[in-house]
């Protein structure tokens, strides 16, 4: 995951303005400025991010889930392929993230394709999760009704002796996505409701970057 350090006169700007002069000019700069603004002042869980989906017919959902990385190709996150996500994603391959910091009254709105990660990618991160989630993995069929708590914790018993003293392996239903943005805007609250915006819009290979009316 990219990680840069605050400049000086981002700094300076602090958090009661935006301009669309002095944002960075590439998005995923600016995401990590404002990322690291949120893990430097201590926000409350800065990784969860509102993941808005759509089935064929356009029909949408949304949740919260956890941002677990991002780089110059976009951003990423892992779940149950067969949940309803998952099979959203799988007939309209179009989503779009928040992220909402109160505390800091910023919120990044992105919208964009979503395509799996490599299989290698997965298993990468599904090792370094802890071993009761990788247990709690297999024990869940995600978004299925359920018959009760206790059929779960069954569930969850029976995987852990089962791989009980060995690997647990990474589900054939179980990976990450990768959202692709297309569009990336900047939120930023100010007095009166004039809010500032900034929208990153990309067109080929550069991104045009636009003030929003609030």
């Amino acid at each position: 995951m990219i990680r840069k350090r605050l400049s000086s006169r981002h700094r300076k700007i602090g958090v009661k303005s935006l301009s669309e002069h002095r944002v960075s000019a590439n998005p995923f700069d600016q995401f990590n400025l404002w990322f690291q603004a949120a893990i430097d002042a201590k926000v409350p869980q800065p990784y969860a991010m509102t993941l808005a989906t759509a089935s064929r017919s356009g029909r949408p959902s949304a949740r919260i889930v956890l941002l677990k990385g991002f780089d110059p190709r976009g951003f990423s996150f892992y779940t149950n392929y067969e949940s309803v996500k998952g099979k959203e994603l799988t007939e309209n391959p179009n989503a779009a993230l928040l992220f909402y910091w109160p505390k800091l009254e910023r919120q990044i709105r992105i919208e964009g394709s979503v395509e799996k990660l490599t299989r290698e990618e997965s298993l990468r991160y599904f090792q370094s999760r802890p071993r009761k989630s990788r247990i709690g993995t297999w024990a869940s069929h995600q978004s299925e009704v359920l018959q009760s708590r206790e059929s779960l914790d069954h569930q969850f018993r029976k995987y852990r002796q089962l791989f009980h003293n060995a690997d647990v392996p990474l589900p054939e239903y179980w990976g990450g996505y990768l959202l692709i943005p297309s569009r990336i805007e900047f939120w930023q609250s100010r007095s009166n409701r004039l809010h500032d915006r900034v929208s990153y819009l990309r067109e080929d290979m550069s991104w045009k970057i636009s003030r929003l009316s609030p």
